[in-house]
């Protein structure tokens, strides 16, 4: 379980039902203080079970921002085996935002592609914080055409608050290189399986967001927009980014009755930073499952149902006016 430093107030039942349990763990246990404990771990789950299962769409946000919430880098260790990382967009830079390379997922070999945001605060300004400049989208288009020639899937591992908005990243092209990664990604000839671990925010997402399954873990949210950007335009304050959390409708529940993904993984009781191991092993046999799946379709009809699928969303009927 996770006893970090930064504890979301939504949580503050369960972190005093954990520190009971740890003062009856350091004292000798009798009878009746074993029989307190078992009680207490018990509550503590049904706490959890309470807490998490009736989140509101704020708080779904600060969950899947949690600074201990599993990364690309702890799903790459957890989940792949023999990842060999690959640097670099041969034309401007390597951008540490954006993490490529071939690893192994049980008897697949694959091209995982994955937001990074850093663990420290040194690595968090690295990463820029999880936003990835052009040279990380051209990185990860260069790789998936290697992928495409070696008829490996790709893996793309989403956890952005957007693209990076500066200066520089769009005199080099930002919004251009995001099209032309979502163009790579829709012809792509090998299996493309992309899952929302976190933030699923923007342009920056959906860069390497167009697969032929798209999952999202339960606690995680996938948006055209912040909260806090979507306030600010609407109602010209950041302080509404409660009501435009619940007005984006962003949560996995809504995104699955809208179509936009096509499962929902859940995750451990108290949300997967604080049990990263058992996240790691639900999102890997969603992986393994889905790439089965995928693995025996021709690849004509791979990529036609992948086109095919991104064009239907958003598609609705009208009754005729009378």
């Amino acid at each position: 379980m996770s006893r970090g430093l930064h504890r979301l107030p939504l949580e503050k039942p369960i972190y005093e039902l954990e520190d009971r349990i740890a003062d009856l763990e350091a004292a000798p246990l009798g009878g009746q203080q074993q029989e307190e404990l078992r009680r207490l771990k018990r509550e503590m789950v049904e706490v959890q079970k309470k807490i998490f299962g009736s989140l509101d769409p704020w708080q779904t946000v600060e969950v899947a921002r949690h600074p201990d919430r599993p990364k690309t880098s702890d799903y790459l260790s957890l989940v792949f085996d023999e990842f060999v990382e690959l640097h670099g967009d041969k034309s401007f830079g390597d951008d540490p935002a954006m993490l490529t390379g071939f690893a192994k997922l049980d008897r697949h070999k694959v091209l995982v592609i994955g937001h990074q945001k850093g663990k420290t605060l040194a690595e968090r300004q690295a990463c820029h914080f999880g936003c990835a400049h052009p040279e990380g989208y051209r990185k990860a288009m260069g790789k998936m055409r290697l992928a495409a020639k070696y008829s490996l899937p790709v893996i793309c591992l989403i956890d952005t608050p957007g693209a990076y908005p500066g200066v520089g990243a769009e005199e080099r092209g930002q919004a251009q290189v995001i099209a032309e990664s979502m163009f790579l990604m829709a012809t792509l000839p090998v299996p493309v399986v992309c899952v929302v671990i976190g933030e699923g925010g923007s342009g920056g997402a959906l860069g390497i967001g167009v697969g032929d399954r798209v999952a999202v873990l339960e606690h995680a949210y996938y948006s055209v927009i912040s909260p806090e950007g979507c306030a600010g335009i609407l109602w010209k304050s950041a302080e509404h980014k409660a009501l435009a959390a619940r007005a984006l409708r962003m949560r996995s529940a809504d995104l699955k009755e809208f179509g936009v993904v096509d499962a929902v993984i859940e995750e451990p009781p108290g949300g997967a930073h604080r049990d990263p191991r058992q996240m790691a092993t639900r999102l890997k046999t969603y992986l393994v499952r889905t790439l089965r799946e995928l693995g025996g379709q021709p690849t004509d009809a791979l990529v036609a149902g992948r086109y095919e699928k991104f064009r239907q969303m958003g598609v609705f009927l009208e009754e005729a006016a009378s």
